[in-house]
């Protein structure tokens, strides 16, 4: 499957392009009061990258404040999902991996140091949390048949089109409204 994008830096360097052009969207929108935003970045130490250069170069997630009211606005992200430490490449990926209860997925999560009881935290996620987020409950209608909650997100990677790369890709941006507070969701929903 796309596990083995883990191991490429071009996929890497891939993911940082996109969240620069979502980063650019929202510099370029402003901010509500009217006023300019300037590059506010902050850092992170993200988990699960399988190359030091990888998490020297996902060290900072891309953020702005406003030049007025100096309120913060971060973008949309494809390289991490929320809060959470671990990358959203190795959430997805683990966390589909371990739906399965294959060697593959013990041997994946092996390999980036991922805890049993953080996996069975992110299942529960899927399961439960994901299936009431906005974004989820606009856009589950477009799936035919219906995804079901038991095999995310294994079964919704599986809805997107492409080779393992392009299909994860797709799915990390379907879910970037997720990574930041207030949604937008696609085509004005």
């Amino acid at each position: 499957m796309c596990h083995v994008q883990l191991q490429t830096r071009p996929f890497f360097l891939f993911l940082i392009r996109l969240d620069e052009a979502l980063a650019a969207q929202a510099q370029g929108a402003g901010c509500s009061c009217g006023g300019v935003l300037h590059r506010a970045n902050y850092p992170r130490k993200p988990r699960g990258c399988p190359t030091l250069a990888i998490r020297e170069a996902f060290s900072s997630r891309l953020s702005f404040c406003c030049s007025r009211c100096r309120r913060r606005t971060t973008s949309a992200s494809v390289r991490f999902l929320g809060r959470r430490v671990y990358l959203g490449l190795v959430v997805v990926l683990c966390s589909a991996r371990h739906a399965g209860q294959n060697t593959a997925a013990a041997t994946l999560c092996e390999a980036l140091e991922v805890p049993l009881r953080t996996l069975q935290r992110w299942r529960r996620w899927w399961r439960e949390d994901f299936m009431h987020t906005p974004l989820w409950q606009a856009m589950c209608a477009r799936f035919m048949p219906p995804v079901s909650a038991q095999g995310l997100p294994g079964d919704l990677l599986a809805r997107f089109a492409g080779d393992g790369g392009q299909a994860l890709h797709r799915l990390l941006r379907f879910l970037a409204p997720l990574t930041v507070g207030a949604a937008t969701l696609p085509e004005g929903r």
